[in-house]
């Protein structure tokens, strides 16, 4: 109704405006049982998260850790460095955090060019589903978004690496910090 009188000059009543509002109503009302945050809840168990963080080195090469996290226990399941990400790196890393028998169900990851269709495919004939998150919406992924805080919050802000080499012994110590000793 402000808007109304504001932009067109047309006096109207909030009630009126609220009545042919409603008519059309939203495209589509979501199933409040059906949301997001819902599925996370009740699968979290059977769902691991993955995600890469830049890492700059004391030569300023730019390095890549990549993690899987399991949601439910928000345990790290894998976690490796590498100077160049490919589509093949990153399906070796899958294979080696999921072996045959695992109780893995869902993957969630970002829309990065890294995570093809061909590689989507690769992660689904080990009998998982890929979820990709929405576009712009990192909260979809917010495990693992979070999990990149913490390690450079407490690991990374206080050492600088010196190559690949270092980055990967830190991680890797510091993972086993993050899943046994906090």
């Amino acid at each position: 109704a402000n808007e109304l009188k504001l932009k067109l000059g047309l006096r109207g009543s909030p009630r009126t405006v609220e009545k042919y509002l409603r008519i059309g109503g939203p495209a589509r009302t979501p199933d409040p049982q059906q949301r997001w945050l819902t599925f996370l809840h009740n699968h979290a168990k059977v769902i691991v998260a993955c995600d890469f963080f830049i890492v700059v080195t004391a030569t300023f090469r730019i390095l890549y850790v990549f993690v899987i996290l399991e949601l439910g226990a928000r345990r790290i399941l894998h976690l490796n460095v590498t100077a160049h990400p490919t589509a093949d790196w990153t399906l070796q890393q899958f294979r080696e955090a999921l072996p045959g028998g695992h109780p893995y169900r869902f993957l969630i990851h970002d829309r990065d060019s890294i995570f093809s269709l061909k590689l989507d495919q690769a992660v689904t004939d080990l009998d998982v589903r890929v979820l990709r998150t929405p576009v712009r919406a990192p909260m979809a992924n917010s495990v693992c978004e979070r999990f990149g805080g913490t390690l450079r919050r407490e690991c990374l802000d206080f050492l600088i690496p010196l190559n690949e080499r270092h980055l990967r012994m830190t991680v890797k110590d510091w993972g086993i910090h993050y899943n046994r000793g906090r």
